[in-house]
């Protein structure tokens, strides 16, 4: 993922959970001699890991629960309903479930915004060395003092847990979205980002619905309200962005707002079409996410790439107005910078080593040549041909076996939870 984009035949050399060297041919016999560990990777395609920019991962047992239903109607007869009932045990479950599919996917970082046991949440990713960002989500529509006490939580998970696990792990400040935090509490939310150099991350303008309702209430569309209210005055990552105009990008470029693309999630929910290339054009940073199983309902950020490919081209009755090669960036180092990890996302010396490793030795992946592989990866390929992944230069991920993680026990009990839910 260079400017250059080549791809070639050679091997890497981690050290300290970095790149030391990014080399062409084969390795010297003083370089294999010197190593801890050689892996041989001989024949597989070895890429940046995949970088998943929004995601909820303890709502993962309702995967399936709420199909084919608009975004009010779901959260409120579906996703709020069975979340006010769930426990530790039901969300660090949920959890590992998650971790499992986006580790075997290719998925190395991830952000998660969810508003229950965050502080397990962080333990967790840290025994497993995913790279994380992690938002204690903040729903506004409750008394002050209780605004003030999701806020202090929120705080208190940053001082605890921000740039734990080697620096794996980064907390940002999370109020859910304008249509659940009114402008008083997006305001305090600003201004304790500000205050604590926190990163914010919120659902923006997701549906026409949502926008409509915002301009009824304050006169104004959301983007240029959230402005007004300070929320861009940090570091400001918004999911999903759908419904947003000219003005609207323009304030999201000068204020360097990042954007994360969920396009089958917003497919699967209605709820529309992201102006992906536009903003792209006019300069804004764009990464890729998943959103939750219950409204996707998978983490392959392959399977991902491929939608985010393919429907900007359908809409606009063009096919050149995406291309495989920026694809591929926002799903790498584009997610990166969208959650303001500095050096992430390419094979390149003294960048974080979190790579994963692709067997192209399929079907669907025949032919290739140098020329085709960034093709394949986003048109033909699929999470399954994943066999390693490391994060830091730390297998989590070997062979097509797990490292840290308990598959078999793990997908038992999440089957036996399914009875307590919808």
């Amino acid at each position: 993922m260079e400017e250059s984009h080549q791809i070639f035949y050679g091997y890497v050399i981690v050290e300290k959970g970095l790149f030391k060297t990014v080399g062409k041919g084969s390795p010297s016999s003083k370089e294999i001699a010197d190593a801890d560990e050689v892996i041989d990777g001989q024949g597989k395609w070895l890429m940046p890991g995949l970088v998943n920019t929004h995601g909820h991962l303890g709502s993962t047992l309702l995967r399936g629960a709420g199909d084919d239903m608009p975004l009010m109607d779901w959260l409120k007869q579906i996703m709020w309903p069975n979340e006010s009932r769930f426990d530790k045990e039901t969300v660090t479950i949920a959890a590992q479930l998650a971790m499992i599919e986006m580790i075997k996917s290719g998925t190395t970082t991830f952000l998660d915004m969810y508003h229950l046991f965050m502080e397990d949440m962080a333990e967790l990713v840290i025994d497993i060395g995913m790279r994380a960002t992690l938002c204690r989500g903040m729903i506004g529509l409750c008394s002050e003092e209780e605004q003030e006490q999701k806020l202090a939580e929120s705080v208190k998970l940053y001082k605890d847990f921000h740039g734990e696990s080697d620096g794996k792990i980064s907390i940002a400040l999370s109020p859910h979205a304008p249509y659940t935090c009114p402008p008083p509490f997006m305001k305090r939310a600003a201004e304790e980002a500000k205050k604590h150099n926190m990163m914010i991350h919120t659902h923006v303008s997701e549906t026409r619905g949502e926008v409509e309702q915002h301009v009824k209430e304050y006169g104004k569309r959301p983007i240029v309200h959230l402005e007004e209210l300070g929320l861009f005055h940090s570091p400001c990552l918004i999911a999903h962005g759908v419904h947003v105009n000219e003005e609207e990008m323009v304030i999201l470029k000068e204020n360097d707002v990042a954007v994360s693309h969920n396009p089958i999630s917003n497919l699967k929910l209605g709820s529309g079409i992201a102006p992906i290339p536009e903003m792209v054009s006019k300069g804004i940073t764009v990464g890729l996410g998943t959103d939750s199983t219950a409204s996707n309902n998978n983490l392959d950020l392959f399977e991902e790439m491929r939608m985010a490919a393919l429907i900007h081209k359908g809409k606009q009755e063009n096919p050149s107005v995406t291309n495989s090669l920026k694809t591929l960036e926002m799903a790498t180092f584009k997610g990166a910078e969208a959650l303001r990890i500095s050096q992430l996302g390419k094979i390149r010396s003294k960048f974080k080593a979190d790579f994963i490793l692709v067997d192209p030795a399929a079907p669907h992946l025949t032919p290739w040549e140098n020329n085709r592989v960034h093709s394949h990866l986003v048109y033909a390929a699929k999470g399954s041909d994943v066999t390693d992944v490391f994060v830091g230069g730390k297998a989590l991920y070997s062979n097509k076996s797990l490292v840290k993680l308990d598959e078999e026990k793990i997908l038992y009990e999440a089957n036996n939870k399914l009875e307590n839910f919808v």
